[in-house]
């Protein structure tokens, strides 16, 4: 736990020693809710529109952090002979990967709060503390598949392809997976086919989490599959990449 811990000082220390590298984890989601939602009164007088935007956007908000913290620290880390270095120290390699779990779940969390703001002061949504708090109970178990497929790339490819390649798939995510449209306005193979998606399965895993209401079975076992694929995939790759540095 100690080792942890220090792992996770460091890599947030790293962090926070270069301000832009912030700016779109924390910012970003924000000023998508108050450019995008805020000004369409009919979504931000209604109370339950308006707390499913402010939900989707804190999906994206994990999402995002999630996907660049580790697709894009793994990869340039992979590229510095520090990393090598660290491998070869006597300490179990777990406390790396929990390190980095734990500074981007406190990232993570630092990123939802402007949404959650901006949701408050100029939206009519609406959550009981109960439902907030399972809400973000709600967003760290979706975030998983999300965490898994980050570290998948930063084992895969380059920096310099990890940085197109997490783009390409955040935004194909979020867009798919009614982050930022709502699925209701989706054409009916869109709808479908986003709900194989690991990130409209969040969306409707946290919304049932904050405003109750019926879970569709397509919802948990979709996330139970994603965790366990993207996990057996990220241990793949992994210990393809350890096989390739030290055979």
């Amino acid at each position: 736990m100690a080792l942890t811990l220090l792992h996770a000082r460091i890599i947030l220390l790293e962090t926070f020693r270069i301000p832009a590298a912030l700016i779109g984890s924390l910012v970003f989601p924000g000023l998508s809710l108050l450019f995008f939602v805020v000004p369409q009164r009919a979504i931000a007088d209604n109370p339950e529109f308006a707390t499913q935007a402010v939900i989707a956007l804190s999906v994206f908000a994990l999402m995002s952090n999630s996907l660049f913290s580790f697709g894009l620290n793994i990869a340039a880390n992979r590229e510095q002979p520090w990393d090598p270095y660290l491998r070869t120290l006597p300490v179990p390699g777990v406390s790396r990967v929990l390190g980095q779990i734990c500074s981007t779940g406190l990232m993570g969390l630092a990123s939802i709060l402007p949404v959650i703001a901006i949701g408050a002061l100029f939206t009519a949504a609406e959550a009981s503390v109960l439902g907030v708090l399972a809400g973000i109970v709600a967003l760290g178990i979706s975030a998983l598949p999300f965490m898994f497929i980050g570290i998948s790339i930063g084992y895969s490819m380059s920096s310099k392809a990890a940085i197109a390649v997490v783009q390409i798939v955040m935004f194909g995510l979020a867009f798919a997976g009614g982050l930022f449209l709502p699925p209701y306005l989706f054409a009916d193979w869109l709808d479908t086919l986003s709900k194989f998606l690991p990130s409209r399965q969040a969306r409707e895993f946290v919304i049932w989490a904050v405003q109750g209401g019926e879970l569709e079975p397509w919802v948990w076992i979709g996330i139970l599959a994603w965790t366990a694929a993207t996990f057996a995939l990220a241990l793949l790759l992994f210990r393809r990449d350890e096989g390739r540095r030290y055979r």
